[in-house]
């Protein structure tokens, strides 16, 4: 019986894998008895709208509101998007099943938090923003006051995986608060992404600290042709031309050598970088030669626009002004499958 259990699950997730990926082709590693994450059972979610699966409050408009989850489930989920997004690919990827919100922890039977919980809040950075909900350190502490509790012991950390997605906010923020003084934008961005970083490195650290084993920290994608910035006309458009490429290089870069710090410090590659930047353009700049990826006729034009909604939102690989579609996030997975499975397989 327990061989028909088992027979019937992994026939259940290949069926999954299968309506989530199509042909990215995981489905068939299913099927190794062998599975590298095998031992990996927990993912634990922080960051922003890029990662939050449902934590927003119902009542706030937009994410909650139609069109938000037509692909996916068929009405609003929480997701930034018209279906499924990082987190679900993920966690897909690495055969581990969707965590709980933080916000439905109470809500859910029990056996639902042994798959992790996700504590990201759409618009949330490393530091304050505009959005009203827990900063990157706040996730950070409430997530620590679940540990030797009921519901995570220590041990239950030891083949947890954690998705770090942040600071994308923390630099729309500054720039909007300063949209009418090019100058101050200039000349105080980098100060502010040497503090964001310092900040960032300061957090990984406290995660691994508190028992995660793997963690995940995708780079900033190229924002320069995210439509919020591209499709931009006025004063805001001419100054990010100037800067916002330097910005994401200058982050990614300084993001890098302090991961590098912290691999370093652990003495093992705890730490990896989830290169969502190269993917972004990879994706963007597909003519079709991508075996498995079919190009995006229109890449920086957002499906959902000014209250109007495109013809198929799996033809658009922008969602909205910031956010991708399910199937925009769909190819960009696609595209780092290899580099996650390589980088989270080895065990520590």
């Amino acid at each position: 019986m327990n061989s028909l259990m088992k027979l019937l699950a992994s026939l259940l997730l290949f069926i999954f894998s299968f309506l989530i990926f199509g042909d990215i082709d995981v489905a068939a590693e299913s099927s190794s008895q062998n599975h590298p994450f095998s031992g990996r059972n927990k993912l634990f979610v922080f960051g922003d709208s890029y990662v939050d699966i449902g934590n927003t409050n119902t009542t706030d408009k937009g994410v909650w509101d139609y069109p938000y989850g037509i692909t996916y489930p068929g009405k609003p989920s929480g997701r930034f998007s018209d279906g499924h997004i990082s987190t679900d690919f993920l966690a897909q990827l690495l055969r581990i099943k969707l965590p709980v919100t933080y916000a439905k922890k109470d809500d859910v039977d029990k056996t639902r938090l042994q798959y992790g919980m996700s504590f990201a809040y759409g618009g949330t950075g490393v530091f304050k923003t505009y959005a009203d909900y827990p900063n990157m350190t706040a996730q950070i502490d409430l997530f620590e006051q679940l540990l030797g509790t009921v519901i995570y012991s220590q041990s239950d950390l030891s083949s947890s995986v954690a998705l770090v997605s942040v600071a994308g906010n923390d630099y729309i923020t500054f720039i909007e608060a300063n949209r009418d003084s090019p100058a101050k934008i200039i000349f105080g961005i980098r100060p502010l992404i040497e503090k964001v970083v310092n900040q960032t490195e300061v957090n990984l650290r406290r995660i691994h600290n508190l028992g995660v084993k793997k963690i995940a920290i995708p780079s900033l994608t190229p924002l320069q042709y995210i439509p919020y910035f591209s499709n931009s006309s006025d004063l805001l458009h001419n100054v990010t031309q100037y800067i916002v490429k330097d910005l994401v290089s200058y982050h990614n870069d300084l993001l890098h050598k302090s991961v590098a710090k912290l691999n370093k410090e652990t003495s093992h590659s705890a730490f990896t970088i989830i290169d969502y930047y190269n993917a972004f353009l990879t994706v963007i700049n597909n003519k079709g030669e991508i075996p498995g990826i079919l190009p995006f006729k229109t890449p920086l034009i957002e499906c959902y626009r000014n209250g109007t909604l495109c013809d198929d939102p799996r033809s658009a690989f922008f969602w909205d002004g910031i956010h991708l579609t399910q199937e925009g996030w769909k190819s960009v997975y696609k595209v780092l499958r290899h580099n996650i499975t390589a980088a989270l397989t080895n065990y520590v």
